[in-house]
């Protein structure tokens, strides 16, 4: 198989399987002794029905509505302001209160539910609900970037290509997004500024231009370009200037993500693929998976939260699932194991949850997955079509 075949089979999505698959919908997981109860409500429907979305996507807590170890309570404070109450259960009295402003009231909820996250999860885990994502929007018929809250609210399409597009990836201040397009003919790498919706060319090199990603802190990105003849990482600045080639071999690569400190890089590499990691500034490459946990692993994210996990994605029983490695261990687990694909994943901030895309033979879902448990909720709703492709822009 030619190696740029191969490199656009590892970059684009997988075909979904022939086979009939069951729809995606929620994978539910019995872990009780594992998980806070807590009782949550709001003083309108909308904020309630927000507040008990957010909860009940999270692997850390249960809601009941009576027996709870919390009790967590919303109220509207201003505008785009809401007040979070948190006490014990059982009139053990108030623990902790907060009045959070966000960029809309749905926003405030969100900062408010992570408030209290913070205080009840008893784990040192960080919030997660107020997170924006940048995703792969098939709704109009074509390929648009989109963005959205974590729920699904506020979506915005920010571009009208009608061409394909693929591997949307936030700057670290949300202000900014990169992405690559097939707008002109060919595969480029585009970046658009969000306060002005200005798109201008970052990448645009004789062959195949993708899988641009920043660096954590801003002034740096990553990308794969084949201008050189062959499949190999680069690095530029944040306006794509001063290239450095850091790879050298005929051997496809793709989906290079940086490490939390921004010293190294993982990336997928074939045969396989397989993930390597090597320092941002060149040096060698060491091979961190193995055909133990598949022969086909690509699609790497490095948490943000915990340096030592690494998701991704890897094909068992002729079906895609999401696999975490852990340096502390020098393993792999498979951390889902739904009954329909799973591709694509990209960390939340609390380094326990992530989004990846659940798949079937008829359609695209972005979903919440909780590592720990295997728990899956889906977040875009049915009705919006086919969404693909998330990544994660923490609050």
């Amino acid at each position: 198989m030619p190696r740029l075949l191969r490199l656009l089979l590892a970059l684009l999505p997988v075909a979904a399987p022939a086979f009939a698959q069951r729809d995606i919908g929620s994978v539910e997981v019995i872990v009780n002794s594992k998980t806070v109860p807590v009782r949550v409500s709001a003083d309108s429907p909308e904020l309630n029905n927000l507040a008990l979305q957010a909860f009940s996507s999270h692997g850390r807590y249960r809601l009941q509505a009576s027996g709870y170890a919390y009790d967590i309570r919303f109220t509207q404070a201003g505008r785009f302001q809401v007040k979070v109450d948190v006490s014990k259960g059982g009139g053990g009295g108030p623990i902790a209160s907060e009045v959070a402003t966000g960029t809309s009231e749905r926003n405030a909820l969100f900062r408010a539910a992570d408030f209290a996250v913070e205080k009840t999860n008893g784990m040192g885990l960080k919030g997660y609900f107020a997170s924006k994502l940048v995703f792969i929007g098939k709704s109009t018929g074509s390929s648009e970037v989109c963005t959205s809250d974590l729920f699904f609210g506020e979506i915005r399409r920010i571009t009208s290509d009608r061409a394909d597009a693929l591997m949307p990836r936030w700057s670290p201040d949300g202000r900014k997004v990169l992405y690559t397009s097939y707008v002109h003919g060919f595969p480029d790498i585009f970046l658009i500024d969000l306060a002005t919706y200005q798109r201008t060319t970052f990448e645009s090199f004789k062959g195949t231009n993708m899988s641009a990603r920043f660096s954590p802190d801003g002034r740096r990105v990553a990308m794969v370009l084949t201008g050189s003849g062959s499949t190999e990482v680069w690095v530029s600045d944040a306006q794509g200037r001063g290239l450095t080639r850091l790879t050298r071999s005929d051997s496809a690569k793709s989906s290079p993500c940086f490490s939390p400190d921004g010293s190294r890089l993982v990336f997928a590499q074939e045969p396989g693929p397989q993930l390597y990691v090597m320092g941002s500034s060149g040096g060698p490459a060491r091979r961190i998976t193995s055909s133990a946990i598949s022969t086909y692993c690509a699609e790497p994210d490095w948490s943000r939260a915990n340096s030592g996990k690494i998701a991704f994605t890897i094909r068992v029983g002729g079906r895609f699932q999401i696999a975490v490695y852990d340096f502390s261990k020098g393993e792999s687990e498979q951390v889902s194991k739904a009954p329909f694909d799973g591709v694509e994943p990209s960390w939340l901030p609390d380094g326990r949850h992530l989004v990846y895309t659940a798949r079937s033979a008829s359609t695209n879902r972005i979903c919440i997955l909780d590592t720990e448990t295997g728990r899956s909720t889906p977040v875009s709703p049915a009705s919006f079509g086919a969404a693909l492709q998330a990544n994660v822009c923490a609050p």
